[in-house]
Parts: C-alpha cells; sequence; structure tokens
C-alpha cells in the first residue's frame, strides 16, 4: 500500500501509469482529474478510464484526445460523447469494429 503522500505524488503516479494504466486507482482523487496523468494510464491501458474523474470523462476535448491514444477509450465516454459525431469518428477511423460502442 503507498502512502498518501505517494498517491498524491505526480512523477510517481506517471510514472506508475505508464507501466500499468490501472494504477490511476491507487492515485490520488486530484491526480484521477489530471488530464495528463489520465491521458498517460488511457493510452497504457482504456480500463485506467474506469478511475478517472467525471469530469474528465464528460470533457470532449479531454475525450477526444483519449480516444486518438486508445480507442477503448470510447466505451467509458459519457452517454453524449459517446453520440458525439467527432468522438465516434475519431474512434471509427482507427478502428471501425467498435462503432457498436456508439450510441444509436
Amino acid at each position: 500500500y503507498a502512502s498518501s503522500e505517494l498517491r498524491a505524488n505526480r512523477n510517481i503516479v506517471l510514472a506508475a501509469v505508464e507501466k500499468l494504466g490501472v494504477a490511476l486507482q491507487h492515485a490520488s482523487k486530484k491526480l484521477r482529474a489530471d488530464n495528463e496523468v489520465v491521458l498517460v494510464a488511457a493510452r497504457q491501458d482504456a480500463h485506467a478510464l474506469e478511475y478517472a474523474s467525471y469530469e474528465l470523462l464528460t470533457d470532449r476535448d479531454f475525450m477526444l484526445a483519449a480516444v486518438q491514444q486508445n480507442v477503448g477509450a470510447l466505451g467509458y465516454a459519457s452517454p453524449e460523447l459517446r453520440a458525439d459525431r467527432d468522438v465516434v469518428l475519431t474512434a471509427v477511423g482507427r478502428d471501425g469494429g467498435l462503432i457498436q460502442r456508439a450510441s444509436p
């Protein structure tokens, strides 16, 4: 178990999520809302977005960047963003099989 001080250390958390994206679950609340930290985690493993802040998952610019790095991120976008044409086209442009994760 990491201390709260380590969980809040941006450099340590960045190093951890670069190797194992889902390590984001152990990061402080503040770092789970940090754009760069969460993008690094999502690039390594889209499942890391399960631990990202709601604010990031509903942020269009953030989700566009996340989907560009890892198309699996589309599955963690808010329903509104899964219905967003640009977000969906970005994902489908990288992997056409992901159209099923978009909203109808």
